[in-house]
């Protein structure tokens, strides 16, 4: 696996996408919204490394690089994506979990605005 750094990984806050390029095309990329609520959260909805492109630890560099984009923000993270969850769960000291409320909070949005994902 490679280095976080390895990767440029670019925030597309408007299309809800961050994106990790190599040699100048997409190879990975995590959907997500902003949860207006309060707080705030960076909500993660799904994760995707092109097939040409797995194993090359772009979907942790992403998720990493996710959960600091929102500590640098301040707000917590609600990993609905099941790639993104499995990730927090093995890495607690980079990825706090987000208050329940938060959590229900997210799901109902996802729920409501299918167009999210």
């Amino acid at each position: 696996m490679r280095d976080i750094s390895a990767f440029d990984i670019r925030d597309n806050r408007p299309k809800g996408l961050l994106e990790a390029y190599e040699d100048g095309a997409v190879t990975g990329r995590i959907a997500y919204f902003t949860l207006d609520a309060d707080p705030a959260a960076l909500v993660a909805v799904h994760t995707v490394v092109e097939r040409e492109h797995e194993g090359k630890g772009i979907a942790g560099a992403l998720v990493r690089e996710f959960y600091a984009m929102a500590g640098r923000e301040g707000v917590p993270v609600v990993p609905l994506c099941p790639y993104a969850a499995k990730w927090a769960e093995r890495h607690p000291e980079e990825a706090p979990a987000a208050p329940e409320a938060l959590v229900t909070a997210a799901k109902e949005e996802l729920r409501a605005n299918p167009r999210l994902w």
